[in-house]
């Protein structure tokens, strides 16, 4: 007689787990995919007031036109016409892929200073809750912080809870180019913290584009923190799906195809971003030449190799994060696949043994961010891999692109 083991098999278990994990989500959350219809946005009406409009009586191009196009357009104006449509069409310059970087800072100053004024006008609406006008005064606020002069604001969309992306350094002139892709609860509002600034995109972005210097001073960098998606609302359904992942894909990898010059980029997605990276790997240009995802609850896919991507797949985690306990599995839609620190995935192992628990990986001083930061200019040689990974840079050490063009 054959004798069997009557327990389930782990991988019973963990599926089994994770169905509790859902179907607590669904009890206490409810299912919040689901969108009513909403009222035409500010940046759709201008959009659409750009489709109507012209220039020296020829009707302007089709502003989901292809980057090449746009920007041969552009360059086609001289700077009076381009600062004409800036003023005209704030919203659709500014967040348009193919516009030219330093025009798009100015739509989008345009548009700021415009929707400060709407906020200002909502602050004193009789109309309003005390608690609708203080949201008035908060996004009022940050428009104004968005607005100090230096900062240059790539991409800005004033609807729901706002999405916007900032740049840090000279991304025309650049020789390498960073792209800081944040998690959830990430919006207009939560952009930029004061307190423990370094887990919100500004802060994160400053970090690394100072640590890059500090690896490699002679080579000229940007960065760009980029929370131009709808990022889930804290851990409800929507952050156990891959639909906010998918839509945020689409955006990505619109904006990687228009970055400007030839540098090679650097991907680095932390926690649900890197659920957005590994659905948008497969479409990046191949001028991404790495994806870097930290404290990551998995990338969609069972192996690296899956990706569909050149790019070389870094992955670290803190030994106090607790996204290690998730259930690293897809079922039914719901999950986001295998562990990326894990042997079998395959991605480089790199150390975050000081990094400060789940959102502390952009913490100056750690060896998470010098990790970071070394990939973000090229000195592989330089990084740190884990201690079950020193196989992680073998066919790197003593490599350096750092410099190049």
């Amino acid at each position: 007689m054959t004798s069997f083991d009557a327990s389930p098999p782990l991988n019973v278990w963990r599926a089994l787990l994770a169905l509790a994990v859902v179907f607590v989500m669904l009890a206490t959350t409810g299912w919040t995919a689901l969108r009513t219809h909403r009222e035409t946005t500010a940046l759709q009406a201008s959009l659409t007031k750009w489709e109507h409009g012209s220039v020296h009586g020829l009707q302007l191009p089709d502003p989901q036109a292809s980057p090449a196009l746009l920007t041969r357009f552009f360059v086609s104006l001289t700077p009076q016409d381009r600062d004409r449509l800036a003023h005209r069409y704030p919203l659709a310059v500014g967040n348009m892929n193919g516009a030219p970087v330093e025009l798009r800072y100015r739509a989008n100053h345009i548009a700021l200073e415009q929707q400060r004024r709407v906020e200002k006008k909502r602050m004193h609406d009789p109309r309003l809750t005390a608690a609708g006008q203080q949201d008035a005064g908060r996004r009022m606020h940050r428009y104004e912080a968005l607005m100090t002069k230096g900062r240059q604001i790539l991409s800005f969309d004033p609807d729901g809870d706002g999405r916007v992306a900032e740049v840090f350094g000279d991304l025309p002139r650049a020789q390498r180019i960073s792209v800081i892709v944040p998690g959830v609860d990430t919006d207009l509002l939560t952009f930029q913290k004061t307190n423990r600034q370094y887990t919100a995109p500004v802060g994160m972005a400053r970090a690394l584009h100072k640590a890059e210097h500090t690896a490699s001073p002679g080579t000229r960098t940007a960065v760009i923190a980029w929370a131009d998606y709808t990022a889930p609302s804290g851990l409800g359904v929507d952050a156990a799906t891959g639909t906010a992942a998918e839509l945020g894909a689409v955006r990505l990898n619109a904006l990687l195809r228009a970055l400007p010059g030839e540098a090679q980029v650097s991907m680095f997605c932390h926690s649900y971003g890197s659920v957005l990276c590994g659905v948008a790997a497969r479409g990046m240009p191949a001028r991404v030449a790495d994806i870097a995802v930290a404290a990551s609850p998995g990338m969609r896919v069972e192996k690296a190799a899956d990706l569909g991507t050149s790019a070389r797949v870094w992955a670290m985690r803190d030994a106090t994060d607790w996204i290690q306990d998730v259930p690293y599995l897809e079922l039914g839609g719901l999950g986001h696949g295998a562990d990326p620190v894990s042997s079998s995935f395959g991605a480089r192992v790199l150390s975050a043994q000081d990094a400060l628990g789940h959102a502390g990986y952009f913490e100056p001083g750690t060896d998470s961010l010098r990790n970071l930061a070394d990939i973000g200019v090229g000195e592989y040689g330089a990084v740190t891999c884990a201690h079950d990974d020193d196989g992680c840079r073998a066919d790197l050490s003593g490599t350096s692109t750092a410099g190049r063009a």
